[in-house]
């Protein structure tokens, strides 16, 4: 499936700010197999005075921009067009989760794709009894790990009620989980918490996702939404799968991929610094249109 993409991203100053460093992890991603990205700019307002494209360690890209006059706001916006392709599901290779650990350890790299480094605690996602415990409660006899990762993924859809007041970007994964409550992000980084519990390697991917209109009425431009969902790595012949726990749906075709990570602290979309005294505001909006091939 192809896409059109338009994201605005826009800051709103109460007082004007100085010296603004940012680094913006915005631009859909080139994945070969997966993802073709056929065209992608993104424009900035005020132009920045330093600007730097490069690759993170998890072969996301990244451009990093500075300012030094005063700002009293900033707009940033990326128009795309993407080809998404999810192959359909085949038969279940994943290992049993008894196996696991060892196919884990028979793994020599430690590049990007590696599972060692979605394991342990990363920044945002720490070790947690809760939520082990819960992911515990949904194992049964010869579950595969694919069938691990479904369970839990289908039990958060279940058991958790999204609610886009409930939460902040900064709100810590065990207190969204306690509340049962959250945004995609939330269901993100809980699931990965219940993963690694269970010593499933897991991750972040943050995309975006295009959302069909009830029937009967049109699609709404920039009504479409930046998402959040994860991957885990089922074993050495199965690989790296990816799941919406927000949706309860394995992610497809409609998931266009920006970045990966260990969690939302790799793949923020800005993060930065700036010299300020007064309130900002942000607003994005996002219009995903869907191509015929």
């Amino acid at each position: 499936m192809k896409y059109d993409i338009a994201l605005n991203v826009r800051y709103e100053y109460g007082r004007p700010v100085v010296g603004g460093r940012h680094v913006l992890c915005l631009a859909p991603a080139d994945l070969p197999g997966q993802q073709r990205v056929i065209a992608v700019s993104l424009d900035i307002e005020p132009r920045p005075v330093e600007r730097l494209r490069r690759t993170d360690f998890f072969g996301n890209i990244v451009e990093e921009v500075a300012f030094r006059g005063q700002l009293d706001e900033m707009e940033m916006r990326v128009r795309a067009r993407v080809e998404r392709r999810v192959a359909p599901a085949g038969l279940d290779i994943s290992a049993p989760l008894e196996r696991l650990a060892a196919e884990i350890a028979a793994q020599r790299s430690l590049d990007a794709l590696s599972p060692h480094h979605f394991t342990g605690p990363s920044a945002r996602v720490k070790p947690d009894p809760a939520m082990t415990d819960y992911a515990q409660a949904l194992l049964a006899k010869d579950m595969s790990t694919f069938d691990i990762v479904r369970a839990v993924g289908l039990a958060l859809h279940r058991d958790m009620k999204f609610d886009a007041d409930a939460t902040t970007v900064d709100t810590p994964p065990a207190e969204a989980f306690a509340a049962r409550h959250g945004v995609c992000q939330d269901f993100t980084h809980i699931m990965i918490a219940c993963l690694r519990g269970l010593g499933v390697p897991a991750g972040y991917v943050s995309g975006f996702l295009r959302t069909n209109p009830p029937a009967g009425e049109k699609r709404l431009e920039g009504a479409d939404s930046m998402h959040a969902w994860v991957r885990a790595w089922c074993g050495a012949d199965a690989g790296w799968i990816e799941f919406d726990p927000t949706n309860g749906i394995a992610a497809a075709d409609d998931h266009i991929v920006i970045a990966r990570g260990r969690d939302y602290s790799d793949v923020s979309p800005v993060k930065g610094v700036l010299r300020t005294a007064g309130s900002q505001k942000s607003k994005h909006t996002v219009d995903v249109k869907p191509l015929a091939d």
